[in-house]
């Protein structure tokens, strides 16, 4: 017996699982003779399926049980469609159905509200890069998905910045175990004239010593207010890899500042 855990008043130590063997057999009796209880039976043997897929949406700050039913409204559809002639394990079909029908209810309730327009070049983008790093070795940068979609390398990059969820200014950047670097940290006041140039001297020293690939990361970051993806695109290398040298160069950076104190 697993442990009793319940989302939506159901109890998911209970939930049944049904074999491939009993599926296809309910499956045809809801097919060929419209059987609401064949229905009804795939519905609560499937409930674990949309379980693991809400896994993927962990801390998206939305109610776990608001997550659940519309997983299930994404599974009740995959069931309504599925095509048994086709010979694909119901699963295979469900999961991106369910994911869908999630990630469509995270958008529409966005507390920033985009375009649908951005949203779809956004999705396209992703979708284009899942298909390219499936044919491909390397990560594709945004020049690519931008030539394979035949859309400005600009236009993609703004709709990716604009389904992103928003952070909080508190939220750390950067942290090597001392002070943390936060968001508001990298956040420049224009009205503030007030600079220490001792300090901007410090950091002008301690940039020579990066190296070259260092230098132009953090200068189109924080000089030029580039976002990680349009870095991405500038150097030809991917999102990810962009991240993790910002994260070296900085932490390079902040060791060098301390030597001059």
């Amino acid at each position: 017996m697993g442990k009793k855990v319940e989302i939506s008043g159901v109890n998911t130590s209970e939930l049944p699982v049904l074999s491939n063997k009993e599926m296809r057999k309910l499956f045809k009796k809801m097919q060929t003779r419209g059987s609401d209880f064949a229905r009804s039976k795939i519905i609560g043997g499937n409930l674990r399926l949309v379980l693991s897929v809400l896994q993927r949406f962990n801390n998206r700050g939305e109610p776990i049980d608001d997550l659940f039913q519309v997983g299930c409204v994404g599974l009740i559809k995959a069931i309504d469609n599925f095509d048994l002639s086709k010979n694909v394990k119901f699963s295979t079909y469900a999961v991106p159905m369910i994911i869908g029908e999630i990630k469509r209810h995270l958008r529409d309730n966005n507390p920033i509200r985009v375009s649908r327009s951005l949203r779809d070049t956004a999705y396209k983008a992703l979708q284009m890069k899942e298909t390219l790093e499936n044919n491909k070795t390397k990560d594709p940068n945004l020049t690519e998905i931008a030539k394979e979609l035949g859309i400005p390398r600009s236009d993609i990059v703004r709709a990716l910045d604009a389904i992103q969820d928003p952070i909080s200014l508190f939220e750390p950047v950067y942290h090597d175990g001392g002070d943390p670097i936060y968001v508001m940290d990298q956040v420049r006041d224009d009205e503030d004239d007030d600079h220490d140039w001792l300090e901007a001297i410090a950091v002008r020293e301690a940039l020579r010593k990066l190296d070259d690939r260092e230098k132009l990361i953090l200068t189109l970051r924080f000089y030029e207010g580039k976002t990680q993806m349009e870095v991405a695109g500038t150097i030809g290398i991917s999102q990810a890899q962009v991240s993790r040298l910002e994260k070296a160069a900085l932490q390079d950076l902040k060791k060098h500042v301390r030597e001059k104190e």
